[in-house]
């Protein structure tokens, strides 16, 4: 008994001994790391501002003039209260590398081609004490560098970029006409090709294809249009062909061939407000309704005196394709412009615009855009705008318009005279409640006939008031969903007329 208990005791010694043999005789078979081909702590630690590898690459980049060049970053460049205590070996790494190009280059061209050698013995123990992340480095630039050429076959051009923009609409009306008050889904596409010969031109060719309504006839006005309105019945046209290229460096020319307007030609001093698809709801709202005398072919040019001034002209002759019309007998717009920006914050915009049958802006009401009664066949114009926009702080800007018309019925006896005038006040909450936000108020007077000479019971009798809002939210980099409400009291400036509502939830996707 004794001597089976003693064999017993010894076999499960004897087992205990061979498991640790066997599992090194495993690992071994695993073909791990020897210990000499283990990466050391200090190869895996972060790099300090105060290590020696950093100050030593700041006193290499100081020394070969290579602080201050765009292309290396500003690792160095930055005051140390500002830089970041602590690089990782690779954030280190990709500095190392873009320096040491410097520094071999500067050397290069250097007239004395004297080279410190213990500079070079530095650069060198730096390179293999960061040799797994240069080399990392370099085989991520190699595999850039491939799909990059891979993906030049299939590029679109390589001079033409395409971006698009589509808009989903769903907007209701209440009041006006009481006909037609339902509502509707609309569209806009846009495709944009933008074409680049010297890398300082542009050559625009704009396809568009909509059925987004104008509301006149719903409700009984062209106060209630939208900012993005246009129907095709959703085919593809060309909407806009035109070319810009510089003169020097302070001019500008642009020539228009189609859908050219004259707010082309200059800024309409509304930044927030301007654009059909991000900015406001309606038509009115989105500039002073003085720039829509002239739309169609024409040329013009912005000339830039300093960062605070700039000067711009321009000429639209809307049927001047037409050989019945051409460039001498078309409807034409003319403007002028001074830009002032005489503090950070402040711009400001005087505007002069000269047009020839082109008073009808689709703004206001029915009186000002033809005050003569269809009787005048050749009516020239001289408007007169002031547009402001003060930036008060990083989330509101103050701005608005003034805009008044003399208007001349050439062909009629006597040359009777119209008066026409129209104003606007915006405020701007950018970034509200999140980053690319927009809130917008605009309220203001469309285009109203103050006085008349052909006929007094021609004058506007009432004053209409333009209320909108909206509220632009930015949910991703493409999309923007934009709810907003226009009111219009006493519609076509007629007192008493019932109040006009137009509710809209404007989708913009961009790519």
């Amino acid at each position: 008994m004794i001597f089976s208990n003693f064999l017993w005791l010894g076999s499960v010694i004897l087992t205990m001994a061979l498991v640790p043999l066997e599992t090194a005789f495993a690992i071994t078979d695993r073909k791990t790391k020897p210990l000499d081909q283990i990466n050391s702590v200090s190869s895996l630690s972060n790099i300090s501002v105060t290590d020696w590898e950093f100050l030593a690459l700041q006193s290499l980049a100081e020394r070969y003039d290579c602080i201050g060049d765009a292309a290396q970053g500003d690792l160095f460049e930055q005051p140390p209260q500002k830089r970041l205590p602590v690089l990782t070996r690779y954030e280190f790494a990709i500095s190392l590398n873009a320096y040491s190009r410097c520094i071999h280059q500067n050397i290069a061209v250097s007239s004395t081609n004297l080279v410190n050698q213990q500079d070079l013995a530095t650069l060198r123990r730096l390179h293999a004490k960061f040799v797994p992340q240069l080399t990392t480095l370099q085989e991520r630039l190699d595999k850039l560098e491939v799909q990059t050429t891979q993906l030049q076959p299939q590029q679109f051009s390589t001079t033409t970029k395409l971006s698009g923009e589509v808009i989903f609409a769903f907007t209701g009306l209440n009041g006006g006409n009481k006909v037609d008050n339902n509502f509707i889904l609309s569209n806009r596409v846009r495709l944009n090709f933008d074409t680049s010969f010297t890398g300082n031109d542009r050559l625009r060719v704009r396809l568009q294809a909509a059925n987004t309504p104008s509301l006149k006839r719903s409700s009984g006005t062209e106060m209630a249009r939208l900012g993005f309105e246009a129907d095709n019945n959703n085919e593809f046209e060309i909407s806009r062909l035109e070319y810009r290229f510089p003169i020097g460096k302070q001019a500008t020319v642009y020539i228009e061939a189609a859908g050219g307007e004259l707010s082309d030609f200059t800024v309409t001093v509304n930044p927030y407000f301007s654009s059909s698809s991000n900015g406001s709801i309606s038509r009115f709202g989105r500039r002073n309704p003085i720039y829509r005398q002239g739309s169609g072919p024409g040329v013009g040019m912005n000339y830039k005196f300093s960062d605070a001034v700039s000067f711009s002209l321009g000429y639209i002759a809307d049927r001047a394709e037409n050989p019945k019309f051409g460039i001498g007998e078309s409807p034409y717009g003319a403007i002028v412009q001074l830009n002032l920006e005489p503090i950070e914050d402040l711009e400001i915009g005087l505007t002069y615009v000269r047009s020839y049958n082109n008073l009808n802006t689709g703004t206001g009401s029915e009186l000002a855009n033809d005050p003569f009664d269809d009787e005048s066949d050749r009516i020239t114009a001289n408007s007169y705008g002031i547009e402001a926009a003060l930036r008060l702080s990083r989330h509101f800007t103050f701005g608005g318009w003034v805009g008044f018309t003399e208007a001349t019925a050439e062909d009629v006896s006597g040359k009777p005279e119209a008066n026409i005038f129209n104003y606007a006040i915006t405020f701007a909450f950018p970034d509200l409640g999140k980053e690319d936000n927009l809130a917008g108020i605009i309220i203001g007077q469309p285009p109203k006939v103050s006085k008349n000479d052909f006929d007094k019971n021609f004058q506007d009798e009432a004053t209409s008031w333009h209320l909108e809002f909206f509220y632009r939210y930015q949910a991703t980099d493409n999309i923007a969903i934009t709810p907003g409400l226009l009111v219009i009291t006493n519609p076509e400036h007629k007192q008493n007329k019932d109040t006009v509502y137009v509710g809209t939830i404007r989708t913009t996707f961009s790519f």
